[in-house]
């Protein structure tokens, strides 16, 4: 644990069964476990898969909110709630229940082989900016602005979903 609580951003990703509501529990769980404090999400956006491409779309989100814990011990915790959820090893970017990953942590810089913070590919994933933008558009990674990156970018068919009322996966 530190001292102080310190903003904290994390990235959410499903492409299985009930993709909206395993981000949902996963940020319920997070803020009624204490591991995250005052925990703001952003809306859910469908998304292409990326890396392996050959799977079902995802649904992604992001969530803003404060922590006290050292960032290898948010990891841990973070890892072990995808397990609990239901996430389990598949091949690298493949379909999976629950991904969730620290996009950044305050403003440190962290790169040991377990996590590298802010995110190495969060400034090239739309299906990321958009969501993080969202709730944080004056944010600034590394010195660029989300907005002028996602305008680098373009939005990569990252599509908003339900922006009038709670999403229902259609499978």
């Amino acid at each position: 644990m530190i001292d102080t609580a310190v903003e904290v951003a994390l990235g959410f990703g499903s492409n299985v069964g009930d993709k909206a509501g395993f981000i949902a529990e996963a940020a319920a769980r997070l803020m009624s476990s204490g591991l995250i404090h005052d925990l703001e999400l952003s809306p859910l956006y469908r998304t292409a898969p990326w890396g392996y491409v050959d799977q079902d779309w995802f649904v992604n989100a992001c969530a803003v909110g404060t922590t006290t814990l050292t960032p290898a011990k948010l990891l841990q915790r973070v890892k072990a709630l995808e397990v609990d959820i239901g996430r389990t090893s598949t091949l690298r970017w493949g379909p999976r229940v629950i991904d969730i990953d620290i996009l950044y942590y305050g403003e440190v810089e962290i790169a040991t082989p377990e996590l590298i913070v802010p995110h190495r590919e969060l400034l090239n994933r739309a299906f990321v900016l958009v969501p993080l933008a969202a709730i944080r558009p004056d944010r600034r990674i590394g010195g660029v602005a989300l907005v002028d990156a996602i305008a680098r970018l373009g939005d990569q068919g990252v599509v908003a979903l339900a922006p009038d009322g709670p999403y229902r996966d259609p499978a």
